[in-house]
């Protein structure tokens, strides 16, 4: 059976591969069809080349309003102690009056359109409102901090903190031993962002000890999270399926198509992603 192979890349790069490339596949004795002009729905393999042509983001307010949801919904949750109530159903007649939202540090990492809109959200319900960014940012409003050595700044004594970055080698393992140490004790984590951005044994360590007392997580290193993680069984974590948001097709169809225009009016793209940066 004939696989069919799509070389999607500009002209130039097409020039310098196609030789190569049918050499290569010609050693291997496959029985291939390679070109630029493949059918997409016969493709079986698309070799890309990202460089080739600019690349943009989802910026969706189907998401950013779904993520908004979620980290209010949430942070709500965890700041009025809902769940004292939820799991105390056994007779008990507790006495909870949690903080005003005033007294409550929220420390978003990450300053992009996802994150910003959650700090503006939370900043409006009177929630003492923190963000950090890897670049300097303004939010009215919010208390921003950057670059790595303010880091530690940002997270002194907040309350809750709320992950928001992109994955990238430097923002792994950005909640680790050291910064979950610098929140208040019993402080709240919440994780929308990637799974990367918290050592999970540092986490599970804070856990143990009460310096955290409650884990909202909604992505993981692997996914699905397995059966057998530690998260599931730990009654200090709510593991969510990666759920916090959706892409939804009736908005996202909507950046696309401006984007498309954009370009045909000879307008630069909206939302590219700055490779360097790698988002």
């Amino acid at each position: 059976m004939t696989i069919k192979i799509l070389f999607s890349a500009n002209e130039e790069n097409w020039r310098r591969y196609k030789a190569p490339l049918q050499d290569a596949l010609d050693d291997k004795s496959l029985d291939y069809e390679l070109g630029i002009t493949i059918t997409p729905s016969e493709v079986d393999y698309i070799i890309y080349a990202p460089t080739s042509v600019p690349l943009a983001r989802m910026v969706d307010s189907g998401l950013t309003d779904g993520m908004v949801e979620w980290v209010t919904g949430h942070t709500l949750r965890h700041h009025l102690g809902i769940d004292k109530h939820i799991h105390g159903q056994d007779g008990i007649w507790r006495s909870y009056v949690p903080p005003l939202a005033k007294d409550r540090i929220i420390t978003i990492l990450g300053l992009g359109t996802l994150g910003t809109a959650c700090g503006i959200a939370l900043e409006r319900l009177g929630f003492n409102v923190r963000g950090w960014s890897r670049r300097e940012k303004r939010v009215d409003g919010i208390l921003c901090f950057y670059g790595d050595d303010q880091i530690d700044s940002s997270l002194l004594d907040a309350d809750i903190v709320v992950l928001l970055l992109p994955d990238t080698p430097l923002t792994q393992n950005i909640l680790n031993q050291h910064t979950l140490n610098l929140l208040k004790r019993g402080a709240f984590v919440l994780n929308p962002g990637r799974g990367p951005l918290i050592d999970d044994d540092a986490l599970l360590a804070a856990l143990e000890t009460g310096q955290i007392e409650h884990a909202t997580l909604d992505v993981f290193r692997i996914e699905p999270l397995p059966k057998n993680h530690q998260y599931w069984s730990n009654n200090k974590v709510t593991v969510i399926p990666h759920k916090a948001s959706e892409t939804r097709p009736k908005t996202a169809s909507q950046v696309i198509a401006m984007n498309i225009e954009r370009a045909e009016n000879g307008q630069e793209l909206l939302y590219l992603v700055d490779r360097e940066n790698g988002y």
